[in-house]
């Protein structure tokens, strides 16, 4: 079973959540997204495994959210996406995908559902 969390080491919710798969008996492939951040096409598909629109996956209380005015309803789903790959701190966390299935921890328990 592979399973991969999209981790910042600094946050108390992935933390937990990737204590709660620990817990689990799992070690999943930790991503440490804002070193190695996701391509468009990754975001793309991690946005359809949640079922939700890239808006619904920003951090809305950093400063580029902000400064790129992403508050501004107008703003495309294309746009929207492409601040996330260049400013991925803008990206909700932790994410954790298995099977094709995605769920963003927080809670951190709500990763549970994927199993």
């Amino acid at each position: 079973m592979s399973v991969t969390i999209f981790h910042n080491p600094r946050c108390s919710k992935s933390r937990s959540s990737l204590a709660i798969l620990n817990e689990q008996g799992l070690e999943p492939e930790i991503r440490l997204y804002l070193d190695n951040p996701p391509t468009a096409g990754e975001l793309k598909s991690i946005l359809a495994m949640l079922n939700i629109p890239a808006r619904n996956l920003l951090r809305r209380g950093e400063s580029e959210y902000k400064l790129l005015n992403l508050a501004d309803p107008d703003v495309s789903e294309i746009d929207i996406i492409k601040a996330m790959t260049e400013y991925p701190r803008l990206i909700e966390r932790p994410i954790v995908i298995k099977d094709g299935k995605a769920v963003i921890g927080r809670p951190p328990e709500k990763i549970l559902s994927l199993f």
